[in-house]
């Protein structure tokens, strides 16, 4: 079996196919091999679950994905990667590759379609720039128990991170209605090829079975946390009222008194039940 991570073995790999490193779609490879056999075992893959791997690149994480997994679909947007990834992972009779935009899938119908009767699974070193509509793809498919990434370690953070902090936004909001984060450890930039100029972490998301607290109306949840956090330096009201055109800042005063807040409270310090006790207020 082909060391993937070997430098020598990749360039010469990638020198025989004519492949070119673009940075437009932030291609970083893996050269580091204890990186890719410590995310696929922290993504839980096994042989009762399919894979869903978004963005192969050379195949180091594909590899030992197949080595543990039922089944691997691996969707590549590079299509000059095709005859690198026959020789790195081609011979894997349980991996399925797909030359495709991620973000132009119906990945719930892809998770049906191609892992019938196995624990459908998300796993990817995700180039930075696509991070967040990947994620958000991911989450609102509802499709997987648990989606295991690579991202630039700030990003992690962010989705990590508790109210009331730098780090917390609405995309936090958003990732921890969905799913409970929490960061596994972080990947230096010597470990890739080319190297990045930020470090990595891998992240994983069990993803909810339910949401976290009852909610009435989940769009407008999600228009109050938008609208919370879109002028951060303004108090609720002044952020609700340029969010909510249609109420009066003097009636969105009361409402937010009325669930328990001082006027003068910020949206960056609600947490997801004081959110959604003020969203369900707003629906009634």
């Amino acid at each position: 079996m082909l060391n993937l991570c070997d430098v020598k073995t990749m360039k010469a790999l990638l020198e025989e196919a004519g492949f070119h490193f673009s940075k437009s779609k932030g291609q970083n490879f893996l050269i580091a091999d204890w990186v890719p056999g410590r995310i696929a075992e922290e993504s839980g893959a096994d042989a009762a679950s399919g894979v869903l791997e978004i963005g192969p690149g050379f195949g180091a994480l594909t590899q030992q994905l197949c080595l543990r997994a039922g089944k691997v679909v691996a969707v590549e947007v590079d299509r000059s990667l095709r005859p690198v990834l026959d020789r790195t992972v081609g011979s894997f009779e349980n991996l399925e590759i797909l030359f495709a935009d991620a973000l132009q899938l119906d990945l719930a119908d892809l998770t049906r379609e191609r892992f019938a009767g196995l624990r459908p699974l998300a796993c990817a070193n995700l180039p930075y720039y696509i991070t967040s509509p990947v994620l958000t793809k991911l989450l609102e498919s509802k499709a997987f128990a648990a989606v295991t990434v690579m991202v630039q370690k700030e990003v992690a953070q962010r989705i990590c991170a508790a109210p009331g902090t730098a780090d917390y936004s609405a995309f936090t909001v958003f990732c921890q209605y969905h799913a409970i984060p929490e960061i596994l450890f972080d990947v230096p930039p010597s470990c890739f090829l080319p190297q990045p100029k930020v470090t990595s972490a891998v992240l994983t998301l069990k993803t909810r079975t339910e949401p976290p607290c009852r909610i009435t109306d989940e769009a407008l949840f999600f228009r109050v946390v938008r609208a919370a956090f879109a002028q951060r330096r303004k108090t609720l009201p002044n952020a609700l009222a340029a969010g909510f055109p249609e109420m009066t800042k003097d009636a969105l005063t009361e409402l937010i008194v009325s669930c328990g807040h001082k006027p003068t409270v910020r949206g960056e310090t609600l947490s997801i039940p004081e959110f959604a006790a003020l969203a369900n207020r707003l629906a009634e």
